[in-house]
């Protein structure tokens, strides 16, 4: 029996997937998995029984990832799953920046109840009138699942689409449709594109990347759009693009004091993966994470440890150990299954960075003594018998 606990409302769909093998708890404490969204995970004090954590969306700023590293603790995201409904809020957000529907109905809105309003409105229209897409160019910055999708909707709308993505996947690659121009230096899309969209992960190097340098390469007029996370872009420099004329419009999905109600921006409360569908999905695919780590110590998308799928185990029984990722560790986890006279069946270890993943399928079970023994190897975090 796995117990379970919800830091935020999860949606119902995804918990059905889960057999009666499964308990939701309220203790966190009592959880061998976390399902999260948007709860800060940073000050909590993580339970010795927690071996995972998924995260309903593809954001995990708010998982302390090494920390949870150090303890044995896969954490998981959903990448791909909320990937429709961000696609959407920014083919919107270009909509909204080239023609000026927001102002036209708030036009509308202040003249209700004049009878004139149909003949007035000929007069004002022109006001709001902008510019179509369709011809015009398109950067997209991040060619992950979110930035395909915008890239090959852009397409169809009639776009010029730039993309740059330096660690464009074999299977983003295949999905991009062949009209897009694949850049290999983002500067190409800052002097050529008439609207940039931004779509990479939050790291050191990504943060603040839009700034006044790179803003200042950028054509005159150009509509930036952030859906990704607010502090991939300094705001204040965009503010000040925006009061010189070299922006005319910034889109982002993430209020704060820096741009709420300014002038030129047009924000959204942090919409872009809250449609029913993106939700279910996300849910879904956390759930399911959750469930093939907890049961077979399979492990897909997770941000802190590496890939590894041995499948459902066949034999008597497979140990899980995590591990710094040095050398001879691999040496020493056998020699502790050599030494008890139980034969390794199969094995796999994978790598990411400084930590290790190693799983070993086992022709008898596991002792106690044997898994003591593996647990007091200099360099082992955690060590646990998945069957």
């Amino acid at each position: 029996m796995f117990q379970y606990h919800c830091l935020n409302p999860i949606a119902e769909v995804g918990l059905s997937i889960f057999s009666d093998d499964y308990k939701k708890t309220e203790n966190v404490n009592e959880a061998q998995g976390i399902l999260v969204r948007s709860a800060s995970m940073h000050e909590m004090e993580l339970p010795d029984s927690l071996l995972a954590v998924a995260r309903a969306g593809a954001g995990v700023n708010n998982i302390p990832l090494d920390k949870c590293a150090q303890k044995g603790i896969v954490v998981f995201n959903t990448p791909g799953a909320n990937a429709n409904g961000v696609k959407e809020l920014v083919i919107a957000g270009m909509l909204l920046a080239s023609r000026d529907l927001t102002g036209g109905i708030e036009w509308v809105k202040s003249a209700a109840g004049d009878p004139d309003i149909a003949k007035k409105a000929e007069k004002e229209k022109k006001k709001f009138a902008g510019n179509e897409i369709a011809g015009k160019k398109l950067g997209v910055i991040g060619l992950g699942a979110i930035g395909v999708k915008v890239a090959n909707a852009a397409v169809r709308l009639g776009m010029e689409v730039y993309g740059y993505d330096p660690y464009l996947s074999v299977n983003a690659a295949w999905n991009l449709k062949k009209e897009t121009k694949h850049v290999l230096n983002v500067d190409e899309i800052y002097e050529e594109c008439d609207y940039i969209t931004i779509h990479v992960p939050l790291l050191d190097s990504t943060r603040g990347m839009i700034g006044k340098e790179a803003i200042n390469k950028m054509k005159d007029g150009v509509v930036i759009l952030n859906y990704a996370r607010d502090v991939l872009v300094d705001e204040e420099a965009v503010l000040e693009g925006i009061a010189n004329g070299k922006i005319a419009r910034y889109m982002s999905d993430f209020a704060n004091p820096t741009t709420a109600g300014k002038e030129g921006c047009i924000v959204t409360p942090h919409l872009g993966a809250s449609t029913e569908e993106s939700e279910d999905n996300c849910a879904v695919m956390a759930v399911e994470e959750l469930k093939d780590y907890l049961e077979n110590g399979n492990i897909k998308n997770s941000v802190n440890y590496p890939a590894l799928d041995m499948g459902v185990c066949a034999q008597a029984g497979r140990v899980a150990i995590f591990h710094k990722n040095v050398a001879n560790m691999l040496t020493k986890f056998t020699a502790c299954f050599g030494d008890e006279g139980i034969n390794i069946m199969d094995m796999s270890s994978k790598s990411r960075g400084e930590v290790a993943y190693t799983m070993l399928d086992l022709e008898s079970a596991a002792t106690q003594e044997i898994m003591d023994k593996l647990a007091a190897i200099d360099g082992v975090f955690r060590v646990r018998v998945v069957k």
